[in-house]
């Protein structure tokens, strides 16, 4: 039997993630794969994802777009939602209706809804009883994942979590949380050259990340050392 083209392309997704250890990859770009996989392979619109930082506090470190990176840091902020919950328990959290959830979450909902969605689900980046972080999968019409989106984004999730922690082994220099915080500091990097370029063409944020992405991965560079070198003005594009 022939495998169809986009099972060859979730092939090759898998196999990014799994070779995600190399040295021109680092988290971001780990998590980078694993948001575009999701929105690509499953029947979620968005996807954002929260790592905990060394102190155990979570941060959004890769998103679909800028209303779901918004959605996702006023979750932190409001100190409720699916992924803070999914994140404390290590277990999936689905929430086909949001709307049912309005006592429960009530700011978190009330601004998801406002910026379109309609259903959500985490699931946790786990590897046996430690919980790295959480990513939410969102659509704009309520209803739960199938059982095939649900699979899938477990499977992706556990990759790109092994792929975290195997960087330990492989670069015995660094920490787990090591790891994550230069996570982190890539973020803000990425953040800044994104809105240098929105600045510089006159377009969306959303439209220079997709150009700084694009770059990257052109040139075979991690998103963090394009961003950088966007931000001090060595690389024009």
């Amino acid at each position: 039997m022939i495998s169809s083209e986009r099972d060859i392309e979730l092939a090759d997704v898998f196999v990014l993630l799994a070779d995600s250890l190399r040295a021109t990859h680092d988290v971001v770009d780990t998590m980078d794969i694993l948001v575009q996989a999701s929105t690509r392979f499953t029947s979620a619109t968005d996807a954002g994802i929260l790592l905990a930082d060394p102190a155990g506090v979570l941060h959004v470190v890769a998103s679909s777009n800028e209303r779901t990176s918004e959605v996702e840091e006023a979750q932190l902020g409001y100190g409720q939602g699916p992924c803070l919950e999914c994140f404390t328990t290590g277990l999936p959290v689905e929430v086909p209706d949001l709307a049912t959830e309005a006592t429960r979450w009530p700011q978190f909902v009330r601004l998801a809804e406002a910026r379109g969605f309609q259903a959500a689900h985490a699931s946790p980046l786990r590897l046996r009883d430690q919980v790295f972080g959480a990513m939410n999968l969102f659509n704009e019409q309520p209803g739960p994942l199938g059982d095939r989106d649900l699979a899938l984004a477990a499977a992706l999730t556990q990759v790109a979590t092994i792929s975290l922690v195997q960087q330990q082994t492989i670069h015995h220099q660094a920490t787990v949380n090591d790891q994550l915080q230069r996570a982190l500091d890539s973020r803000v990097l990425i953040e800044q050259a994104k809105g240098a370029l929105a600045q510089r063409h006159g377009i969306s944020v959303d439209a220079a990340f997709a150009l700084l992405r694009s770059h990257a991965r052109k040139n075979s560079s991690r998103l963090r050392d394009t961003a950088e070198a966007i931000v001090n003005r060595r690389l024009s594009i």
